[in-house]
């Protein structure tokens, strides 16, 4: 699984335009093969820091969607932003249960 965290802080004066053109690519994200997720976030304690969400199913589909048309208009709309965004990859990653979390913490 590959989990991919986009950190953005835009201008507030192109808050707007940036949230529709991500809502409207996410829809799309989401139809792709190997995508199991795409959340598209604010911040509660800035409204004009955002954040995109994706976890992929394996490096094959992941690297076909940096390729794709929809992540090519999404790097365009960075263009926006005040400052460069953050892109942070997670490989390896393995969620556990949050019982199974909480169990060893109370052992």
């Amino acid at each position: 699984m590959i989990l991919l965290t986009i950190r953005m802080d835009v201008p507030s004066v192109k808050r707007i335009e940036l949230s529709q053109t991500i809502t409207s690519l996410s829809g799309s994200i989401r139809k792709e093969k190997g995508c199991r997720r795409c959340e598209f976030l604010q911040s509660m304690e800035d409204e004009n820091r955002l954040f995109l969400l994706e976890e992929w199913d394996n490096p094959e589909n992941f690297k076909a969607h940096l390729k794709s048309s929809c992540f090519k208009v999404f790097r365009g709309a960075m263009n926006l932003l005040k400052e460069p965004y953050e892109m942070m990859f997670h490989t390896d990653f393995h969620s556990k249960g949050m019982k199974e979390i909480l169990s060893r913490i109370d052992s």
